[in-house]
């Protein structure tokens, strides 16, 4: 075994291959008829620099080393611009060695396509790649419209920490962006991208001078920083979005501890972007073994208890809580291979941090017996648990899946799973043994619901689908029916269908007229909070399973599976119509109104009894501040806030803490999706062999 790093520098006079005398150049590596590794795609230049960098195990030297490169075209072949070999044989092992590559055409071997720089190291490596700690580059879902590194850990090593900081962004504005429509304005969004890590931003329609005020957070791998590139865009339905400029933020320059301001100004366009940069140390979140783990030292365990104690409500409001997840081992799983076996691993995700453990080849009982430990920066986030069958030749095979909200685990119980389907709305084969802790300050977690909801930045692009389209109809429809039956029943109190109820209606409504004041408003969404609790610890809880929810989600599964079988036969023609972005765009819009109703129901149904305890707690002071303080008073102070709140904080980012608290109370799907389901008890159990040390 070997491990090649390599690291693909530069380009230089690479062919044009597009009408206006440039290419988009990007580069694949491949050894046999294996492709190790793609760059990313340099827009509008003959003389590219990546500096990117690719860890690469080969068994054997004999295989040279294929590059190609090539230029991108948007809903095209992409041109061949050249390729060339190295081989691996004439490398010097332990040193760095750099290489000139002359790039050649095999069809016509006199014309000058440029050369390509690298810098290579060849390293001998002693035993099996499983006991390799590296970067690799995998799609871990064939339908997924994005590749992703991610860290694989080693078994030799007891307990690393994978990242050596946080870098904040927030993306303020553009200014005078180049107009690309002809209209004269843009409908410009940006791309960042940070080593493996991207992110887009939302789009601003018709502005030259977009105001976006968005926020979001990338891993720093590298102690010194490393170099973070923006690219501007132009949104153009139907067609290949426009190139409007670029620029890039050397993270090293920036001291730690500190926001900067950075104007950027777009080269090979026009316009300046204005960003806050914040370089921030380490979160704890690390792998170890099952043996070395933080809550079972009593020291490290009552560390963390003081750090989330509730005396420490603002000693960094971020910090919300601390996870603990022991992936123990798995059972009955499916087999993936035509030899009957599975080499499964598992991947662990909480929002955008994301670990593995190591594969464990040819079993179908794994046994991974690993600690993962996050910081949690929002007491509503979604632990997720997937088992993936590694396949060296291709991307790799689902197996199963767990969602876990935070709220619902029970500390320190070790719990055996179902693994579900990709939708998370049916069993699938295998369960997995998990061990999970939650540590967290109830205060941080409350004023934390009240911000925006933190954003994935790997997240499948919505796609127009039949079954999704009716789902979100008859959701929305559903929520319509209950403000339909709402108003028939008021209008029934109106023509006396009922007089004793039209009798008692009257008198409550003079009562409640001639007596009203504001503090009445929350007052009244109080008591009725109050009743469905009691309600529910009375065993009266007339909350019923949602079957509905349950067979379209089924459905939907069964058309997903379509599509990926006929995706590369149809997903071409489909992408090339406009139509297709509006019907998206109605698919979810239907889905926000339907998810803002059903997530109003499942407050007041007590869904979630942290978020419903946390309303009562608010309409408590509502109605008490309306209560004793004049309307007056509390509408200048209102007032007076919002005027002078861009004065105070000029790059504050706008958010309605009422939609950021219903964002974290789960729609109707969402239960679904995180309902646990029950194992199944003819299920061998699982018995371990404990080896007693003398």
């Amino acid at each position: 075994m070997y491990q090649l790093d390599i690291t693909l520098r530069r380009g230089q006079s690479l062919a044009a291959r597009d009408r206006g005398g440039t290419s988009d150049p990007y580069v694949k590596f491949k050894i046999g008829r294996k492709e190790v590794f793609r760059s990313k795609i340099i827009h509008k230049n003959l003389n590219p620099v990546w500096e990117e960098k690719a860890c690469v195990l080969i068994d054997h030297l004999r295989e040279p080393l294929y590059i190609k490169v090539f230029d991108y075209d948007f809903g095209l072949q992409d041109d061949f611009m050249g390729s060339a070999f190295l081989d691996l044989t004439q490398l010097e092992l332990n040193r760095s060695t750099d290489v000139t590559l002359t790039l050649k055409d095999p069809h016509y071997p006199d014309h000058d396509l440029g050369i390509i720089l690298l810098s290579v190291i060849l390293t001998p490596k002693e035993g099996e790649h499983r006991d390799v700690t590296m970067l690799m580059r995998k799609s871990w879902k064939r339908s997924s419209k994005f590749q992703t590194q991610s860290l694989r850990l080693s078994d030799q090593h007891r307990k690393s920490h994978l990242w050596r900081g946080i870098v904040s962004i927030t993306l303020i504005e553009g200014r005078d962006l180049k107009a690309m429509d002809s209209n004269g304005l843009s409908d410009p969004y940006v791309k960042f991208r940070l080593g493996h890590q991207k992110y887009k931003s939302k789009i601003m329609p018709k502005t030259l001078n977009p105001q976006w005020r968005e926020q979001f957070d990338f891993h720093l791998y590298e102690e010194r920083g490393g170099i973070m590139d923006i690219t501007a865009w132009d949104k153009d339905a139907g067609k290949r979005d426009d190139f409007i400029g670029r620029c890039q933020v050397d993270l090293s320059s920036l001291s730690r501890e500190q926001t900067h301001k950075l104007e950027l100004h777009l080269e090979e366009g026009e316009g300046h972007l204005v960003l806050l940069v914040t370089l921030t140390a380490s979160a704890t979140v690390c792998i170890s073994d099952l043996s070395v783990n933080s809550m079972e030292d009593q020291k490290e365990r009552e560390e963390i208890l003081k750090r989330y104690s509730p005396l420490r409500i603002f000693n960094n409001l971020k910090d919300v809580g601390f996870l603990q997840v022991k992936v123990i081992r798995a059972e009955g799983l499916m087999a993936a291979d035509v030899t009957g076996k599975s080499d499964p691993f598992c991947v662990v995700e909480l929002n955008n941090d994301r670990l593995l453990t190591h594969t464990v080849y040819k079993n179908l009982n794994p046994e991974w017996n690993k600690v993962f430990t996050f910081n949690i920066k929002d007491i509503h986030s979604v632990l997720e648990v997937t088992v993936y069958d590694e396949d060296r030749d291709r991307s790799a095979d689902f197996l199963g899946r767990v969602a876990i909200p935070l709220l619902s685990i029970q500390n320190g119980e070790q719990k055996a799973y179902v693994l579900k389907n990709k939708q998370l709305t049916g069993p699938t084969k295998g369960v997995i043994y998990l061990e999970i802790d939650v540590i967290f300050n109830a205060v941080k977690a409350s004023l934390r619901t009240l911000i925006p909801k933190e954003r994935k930045y790997i997240e499948e692009e919505n796609r127009l689908s039949k079954q999704l389209l009716l789902r979100n109809f008859i959701r929305t429809k559903r929520c319509v029916i209950v403000l339909v039956n709402a108003a028939y029943y008021v209008n029934s109190c109106f023509d006396w269908d009922s007089p004793p109820r039209s009798l008692a209606a009257f008198v409550l409504f003079l009562l409640i007229v001639w007596n009203f004041e504001l503090y009445m408003i929350p007052l009244l969404l109080l008591l009725l909070l109050t009743w469905n609790y009691f309600l529910i610890i009375s065993g009266k809880d007339n909350r019923q399973r949602d079957t509905v929810v349950e067979d379209m989600l089924e459905d939907e599964e069964e058309e997903d599976d379509r599509d990926d079988k006929d995706g590369e036969k149809k997903g071409f023609i489909n992408k090339i119509y406009a139509i297709q972005e509006v019907c998206v765009s109605v698919q979810n819009i239907l889905d926000e109104v339907a998810s803002l109703g059903e997530r109003i129901k499942n407050t007041f149904n007590w869904t979630v009894p942290f978020l419903s305890w946390l309303a009562i707690v608010a309409l408590c002071v509502f109605t008490a501040i309306l209560y004793f303080i004049p309307l007056t008073y509390i509408v200048l102070v209102w007032g007076i806030n919002k005027f002078t709140k861009k004065l105070r904080s000029p790059y504050a980012i706008d958010n309605n803490e009422l939609l950021d608290f219903l964002s974290r109370v789960p729609s109707d799907v969402q239960v679904v999706q995180y309902q646990e389901l029950k194992p199944d008890h003819s299920h061998s159990p699982y018995k371990r062999k404990k080896n007693n040390l003398g």
